[in-house]
């Protein structure tokens, strides 16, 4: 089931193959970039939660003591 090609049908088949390859690979790259941009944004949204809740403890924190120094002082 060999079939034998004229050199312009190689050629094409072959220049065929390189755009194909290229274009397989670009949509690599760009999943790759896609990935890499969704798990940054997780981070910096995970990160994000952790500052708000520290800063609410803190507040919370220093409020108790301000009440305490205000409870002694009265």
């Amino acid at each position: 089931m060999t079939e034998t090609y004229s050199k312009s049908r190689q050629r094409a088949e072959i220049a065929f193959g390189n755009i194909q390859s290229q274009f397989f690979a670009k949509n690599k790259a760009m999943e790759e970039l896609e990935s890499h941009a969704q798990s940054q944004q997780a981070k910096t949204l995970r990160l994000r939660e952790a500052r708000l809740a520290k800063q609410r403890d803190d507040r919370a924190s220093a409020m108790s003591v301000l009440l305490a120094k205000r409870a002694k002082a009265c």
